[in-house]
């Protein structure tokens, strides 16, 4: 299920990427064919060509997203590319955790009473079976705790704090991935940005002559593959803190979640005996 979350959230940032970056430029003005009638200009009737006033092109105002576009193409496809994969392959890694985390999670005081009700009534099957029915992290301790219920509260409370480990691991699944990302995109920018320099410095060497023309191909690839190294890593590791303190507010939840459960059943014990 993972595997296909992640995969679905890879395709849908690939495809909606590469037709925003790549896409758009076939969209060119048509030209409408004008043509223009020959009339042969007779002798008596030839009138001398009025020169019109020539007029300035207007500039057609570009988007933010049309300007965005343009400058990365013009940054380069060979520096380009590997940071724009970077910022793919992190943002699908971020959907995955963003709905595995959501999925993970539960309403943690209607589960309590709800253990507590069947484990009251019907016996720890029927808790085992709400548990079971239960989706997230907390229900699945609960599940393990229970499962070793009758060899007595310490087992089932070593089990409780090892399973929870474990849940905790899973919880954290891909961040480190995320990091890497977030580490590797400005790292390219730069590697960019040194590389556009050295060209800069070799057509000075070139041409014999510092003028703006000569360095200002070297320049702009410098610039700009800073520039997109730096915007993909600022927005993963704004994603990447929002998916840290979620994993903290689910560990708290099972902490809190784990006492209150252990409580539960020291008194349902303690009822029995």
């Amino acid at each position: 299920m993972k595997k296909l979350i992640a995969f679905l959230s890879l395709a849908v940032m690939l495809t909606c990427l590469s037709s925003v970056v790549f896409a758009q430029d076939q969209a060119q003005p048509a030209q409408t064919a004008t043509t223009v009638d020959s009339v042969t200009p007779s002798a008596d009737t030839a009138v001398a060509p009025v020169a019109e006033p020539e007029t300035a092109p207007a500039q057609e105002s570009k988007s933010f997203h049309q300007m965005l576009k343009s400058k990365f193409i013009e940054g380069g496809a060979g520096w380009m590319a590997p940071i724009l994969l970077c910022l793919i392959i992190g943002l699908g890694l971020c959907i995955e955790r963003i709905i595995y985390l959501n999925m993970a999670t539960t309403n943690t005081t209607k589960l309590l009473e709800k253990v507590e009700s069947e484990l009251q009534t019907n016996g720890v099957t029927a808790a085992k079976d709400v548990c079971k029915n239960t989706r997230g992290p907390v229900a699945s301790i609960f599940f393990q705790g229970l499962d070793r219920y009758s060899e007595g509260i310490e087992i089932v409370e070593k089990s409780i704090i090892s399973y929870g480990g474990v849940m905790m691991a899973r919880l954290e699944t891909n961040l480190t991935w995320i990091t890497l990302f977030i580490a590797l995109a400005p790292m390219l920018g730069f590697l960019g940005t040194v590389v556009g320099m050295v060209q800069a410095f070799d057509a000075i060497e070139t041409a014999g002559d510092i003028s703006p023309t000569v360095v200002a191909g070297g320049m702009k690839v410098a610039l700009l593959t800073t520039v997109f190294g730096l915007i993909v890593a600022i927005i993963l590791q704004v994603i990447y803190n929002y998916l840290v303190s979620k994993v903290e507010s689910i560990v708290n939840t099972m902490e809190d979640a784990s006492i209150s459960f252990m409580d539960i059943l020291v008194k349902n014990k303690n009822a029995k005996n």
